[in-house]
């Protein structure tokens, strides 16, 4: 009869270890549940963040883009207004310089 008792509480012993099991893998699961949320609502995050940056990339690009073209297309128009006085200038001064030139060439000092 004592054999009884002794194996009633083994059988105790092995459904409490059961029991133990059993909640020791259900935590596990759980947790593995929960990390694998954490990853995705992560790597939704970093999505939205990459998004956000790429799109502000994207416009300041495109700003520097169309204020390169307007800083060529004003230094264009500053080059060729430039050109323009020169050739003025020239066409001003031209007969003064050929002036002097020839006035120097034909003097002839003793």
């Amino acid at each position: 009869m004592q054999v009884a008792p002794n194996s009633d509480g083994i059988q105790k012993l092995l459904g409490a270890e059961q029991e133990a099991s059993r909640i020791v893998a259900e935590a596990r699961k759980a947790k593995a549940e929960r990390l694998r949320q954490a990853k995705a609502e992560a790597e939704k995050e970093i999505a939205a963040y990459r998004a956000e940056r790429e799109g502000a990339y994207q416009k300041k690009l495109a700003e520097s883009s169309s204020g390169a073209a307007s800083t060529l297309e004003r230094l264009t128009k500053e080059t060729d207004a430039n050109i323009s006085q020169v050739h003025a200038d020239v066409a001003a001064k031209k007969n003064l310089v050929v002036d002097l030139i020839v006035n120097h060439v034909t003097t002839v000092k003793l």
